[in-house]
C-alpha cells in the first residue's frame, strides 16, 4: 500500500484493501445514443429562430461566400478526463470504491493574417490537475463535507507524492435504479471537469476575448445539468458568459426530436450534405432556471464516406440570452452564419487518427489532442498511490 492510501485509511478510520488498479477509459468509437429513458425531448413545433420554415436549409452557398472572410470562430474549448479505480475502502462494514482521475481542460486560439490566411494555433488557457474521489462516508467527523475534504487534501500535501493530488472530491452512496458506486465516482469527476470548462469561459469573457467576431466552439453540449456545489452551479448566473459560445456535439440521441404526435424524427439521418435543420427550442425545465436553448443539426460529411447513418451530422446548441430570444428565438441570419462557419471548419480532417473523424472539426480535434498530451501515463499515475 502506498503512502497516499495509508494516509486516507488513517485519517478517515477506514480499511483499505489491496485491489487491482486500472483505468476505466477505452478508445472512443463512432456511436449513436439510443437511450429510450429520456423524458425530455425537443418539440418540432417550437422554433428557436425567427423564420419558421420546416424545410432543411442549404448552407453550401453561404459557406463558400464566407470563405473569403475571416472565420468567426477564434477559440476552441475541450475537456478530457481519465478515470481510474485505485482501491476499495471499508466504512461501517460496507465496501466502497476509491476513484481517481486526471482532468485536462484547455482553450486554444487561432490567429489569422489580415488577408484571412492562417497564422498560428496556440494555447490560451488551461486547467490541468488530478483528483481523488472518496465516498461521502469517509467523513466520519460529521462536519460540513466541503470543509472536511478540503482539509483532508491540505493535510495530504505533507505525504509522499501527496502533492500530485490537488483536490479530493466525494460521491454520495445512495443508489437509485441501475446506478453503481463506481459510476457515481466517475460522474463526480466528470462534473468537476465541467466546472473547469465554466471557469475558463468565465475568464475569457472577463478578458473581453469573446466578441461578435470572435466566437468560441465548446466541444460537446452546453446543456449543463444543475450541480449543488461550485462557483457556477446556477446557469442563470453564467448565461451571459455564453453569449458567443456554440456547443458542438459529435454524438447525440436522434430520438429526442419529436413531432406534434410525439413521434421520433430520427429521419435527420437523411439530412443532405451542407444542409441544416430548423433551430428548435429546448426548455429543459425548472431545475435549469430560466435558461432555454436553440438546437439544430447540420451535415458536414457525405453519407457515402461515413460509417453510421448519423456520422457526419453535428448537433449545434446556443443558449438564448434574453426574454425576447426565449420568445422569438435567434435571428435566422445568425444561425445561418454560425452554421456556414461550422461547415468551413470541417477540413482538414483527422482521418485515420480518430475513428470519429467524420464528426470532428479540425481545430476542436487539435485542442482535444493538446488536452490529452497533458496527461501523465496510466502506469505512472496509478503508481502515485
Amino acid at each position: 500500500m502506498g503512502a497516499i492510501l495509508r494516509f486516507i485509511e488513517e485519517e478517515t478510520q477506514g480499511h483499505v484493501f489491496t485491489s487491482f488498479k486500472y483505468c476505466y477509459d477505452s478508445v472512443q468509437t463512432p456511436h449513436i445514443l439510443y437511450d429510450e429513458t429520456e423524458k425530455s425531448y425537443i418539440s418540432l413545433n417550437e422554433y428557436a429562430e425567427n423564420v419558421h420554415d420546416p424545410n432543411y436549409r442549404d448552407m453550401h452557398g453561404l459557406a463558400l461566400k464566407l470563405m473569403t472572410q475571416p472565420p468567426i470562430f477564434k477559440y476552441f474549448l475541450d475537456g478530457s478526463r481519465k478515470v481510474y479505480k485505485i482501491d476499495d475502502i471499508q466504512y461501517n462494514n460496507k465496501v466502497f470504491p476509491i476513484v481517481s482521475g486526471q482532468i485536462a481542460v484547455a482553450c486554444c486560439g487561432r490567429e489569422m493574417e489580415e488577408d484571412i490566411h492562417f497564422k498560428a494555433f496556440h494555447h490560451v488557457d488551461e486547467e490541468i490537475y488530478s483528483v481523488l474521489c472518496l465516498p461521502v462516508t469517509a467523513n466520519q467527523e460529521g462536519v460540513d463535507n466541503n470543509v472536511f475534504f478540503r482539509n483532508l487534501v491540505s493535510k495530504m500535501k505533507g505525504v509522499a507524492r501527496g502533492e500530485n493530488i490537488q483536490k479530493i472530491l466525494y460521491y454520495l452512496t445512495k443508489l437509485e435504479g441501475k446506478e453503481t458506486l463506481e459510476n457515481k465516482g466517475i460522474a463526480r469527476i466528470q462534473d468537476e471537469m465541467v466546472e473547469c470548462e465554466k471557469r475558463i469561459v468565465a475568464r475569457l469573457t472577463a478578458k473581453h476575448l469573446l466578441t461578435q467576431s470572435s466566437y468560441l466552439i465548446k466541444d460537446g453540449s452546453i446543456q449543463y445539468k444543475p450541480v449543488k456545489t461550485g462557483d457556477y452551479k446556477e446557469l442563470t448566473m453564467i448565461r451571459n458568459n455564453y453569449r458567443r459560445v456554440v456547443g458542438v456535439s459529435k454524438s447525440f440521441n436522434p430520438n429526442l426530436m419529436r413531432d406534434k404526435k410525439g413521434q421520433s424524427n430520427a429521419a435527420i439521418a437523411k439530412l443532405p450534405l451542407y444542409h441544416r435543420t430548423p433551430a428548435f427550442l429546448w426548455q429543459p425545465g425548472e431545475e435549469f432556471g430560466d435558461v432555454h436553448f436553440a438546437i439544430w443539426y447540420v451535415r458536414i460529411r457525405d453519407t457515402s464516406k461515413t460509417d453510421t447513418p448519423y456520422s457526419g451530422i453535428l448537433k449545434l446548441e446556443k443558449m438564448l440570452m434574453t426574454g425576447k430570444e426565449n420568445e422569438y428565438g435567434l435571428s435566422t441570419e445568425e444561425i445561418d452564419m454560425i452554421t456556414a462557419n461550422i461547415i468551413n471548419e470541417r477540413n482538414p480532417v483527422c482521418y485515420g487518427s480518430d475513428a470519429r473523424w467524420a464528426n470532428h472539426l479540425y481545430p476542436v480535434y487539435m485542442t482535444e489532442r493538446f488536452c490529452k498530451s497533458r496527461f501523465k501515463s496510466d502506469e505512472y499515475f496509478i503508481n502515485i498511490f
